[in-house]
């Protein structure tokens, strides 16, 4: 049985369109990253204080995985991108290439978006239990921005995930 035709080239602007948001997705991953991973403080009880980092609180290493496995895969499909647009040809045969384009985009975005939410969700939980004891708001404020950070690094992602699903050939 015969293969189907190999669909058409994403045009030069679609192809742009699409390296931007992956850059712009791997930059916000990568500054979230920054911001999480420096954010420390010290908490204050009686006479005895201890110093807090993002590590002690689970869902910020939930987020924080979640943010190394979003830049892997952004890595990955900006090589890809680059590599496409270097040689014209594409790295996988056939449809490959655009279903896993369409598969990694959903999932990374899902990921993302569940980093994201229980980075906030967390943060909102802990922040009054623990406000005016030493720098622990300054510290909370990190989670937010970082959660803020990767909750756009979700919306690049979620319109990387439409723009994936209109690539796909139309199957009769």
């Amino acid at each position: 049985m015969a293969q189907p035709p190999a669909p058409p080239p994403p045009s030069a602007a679609s192809r742009v369109t699409i390296l931007v948001l992956r850059t712009l997705t791997f930059v916000f991953l990568f500054v979230s990253l920054v911001v999480i991973t420096t954010s420390t403080a010290t908490l204050e009880v009686d006479i005895y204080e201890f110093k807090v980092h993002f590590k002690d609180v689970y869902a910020y290493r939930y987020m924080l995985a979640t943010i190394v496995i979003g830049m892997a895969y952004m890595i990955l499909q900006i090589g890809f991108m680059l590599y496409n647009v270097v040689t014209g040809n594409r790295l996988m045969a056939g449809d490959r290439n655009l279903l896993f384009d369409f598969y990694g985009d959903k999932v990374i975005s899902y990921l993302l978006a569940t980093g994201a939410a229980a980075a906030f969700g967390s943060t909102k939980d802990m922040k009054p239990l623990f406000s005016g004891s030493g720098d622990v708001d300054k510290f909370f404020n990190k989670g937010y921005v970082s959660a803020s950070l990767l909750l756009l690094g979700f919306v690049c992602t979620a319109i990387l995930s439409v723009l994936s699903s209109y690539a796909l050939p139309k199957k009769v």
